[in-house]
């Protein structure tokens, strides 16, 4: 049995990326994926002083209609990499993990590819062997498929190039894709629901849905280990024939 998924090159996401990453035999990531300004590629959030805030990098001004890919980080992205870690820094220096976790997040802020995706991808390979997470992670442009397939077309001509016979998805794509087509094919559907377990936080009141930092910076590698399976499985209601 081989279970795949597929997601966009998001920035330090949330818990359930990595648990979807960690569920899987092979994880592909996009490259040749339009970017927008409402995805998630180059943003997240975090908490500064009790409050949910946001972060960024900050990108070369380019065309809307680029790939990830082809996408890159503004030539003075470094004023702002320095201002970011700073706020981390401040806001995170009585964390529990500070001290195991800070480093890392320099390391992956100061990367010093300006390509978008590389740049991501960096971090995703970075978080990927702090966890021990030993999953096989693929670039997409890697696979020999028709690139010019989209939605669920492509999805099942990779999982079918990879001889999947499992693709999960994160439960956001529920609405998305018909299990039917996906069993014609031999592959299994089913969708992750991350349970977003409480942990303790710097603020008042608990903030779900924060990048993977905030995890690390008050549980740590073995605080955010015993988290990944804290999730459900989820079938379509459609029935397969």
């Amino acid at each position: 049995m081989t279970r795949v998924a597929i997601m966009q090159p998001y920035f330090l996401p949330y818990l359930g990326y990595w648990q979807l990453l960690n569920v899987v035999d092979i994880f592909v990531v996009y490259d040749n994926i339009q970017f927008t300004k409402k995805g998630w590629f180059n943003r997240n959030y975090m908490l500064s002083k009790g409050q949910k805030c946001l972060f960024s990098l900050p990108l070369k001004k380019d065309s809307d209609f680029l790939n990830v890919d082809e996408r890159h980080l503004a030539d003075d992205s470094h004023v702002m990499i320095e201002k970011t870690l700073r706020v981390i820094a401040e806001s995170y220096k009585k964390s529990p993990f500070f001290e195991q976790t800070f480093p890392l997040i320099q390391d992956i802020f100061r990367f010093a590819d300006k390509n978008l995706f590389r740049f991501i991808k960096h971090s995703i390979d970075r978080i990927t062997a702090h966890l021990s997470i030993d999953t096989q992670i693929i670039i997409s442009s890697d696979i020999g498929i028709d690139h010019a397939l989209r939605a669920e077309e492509k999805v099942i001509a990779l999982c079918k190039k990879l001889n999947a016979t499992s693709y999960i998805n994160p439960i956001g794509g529920l609405s998305l894709y018909d299990p039917v087509r996906f069993q014609k094919n031999g592959v299994q559907l089913s969708f992750l629901n991350t349970l977003c377990p409480h942990y303790p936080q710097m603020s008042p009141k608990f903030v779900s849905h924060l990048s993977i930092l905030d995890l690390l910076m008050q549980v740590g590698v073995d605080g955010v280990n015993s988290t990944l399976n804290s999730f459900e499985y989820v079938y379509s209601e459609k029935l397969c024939l």
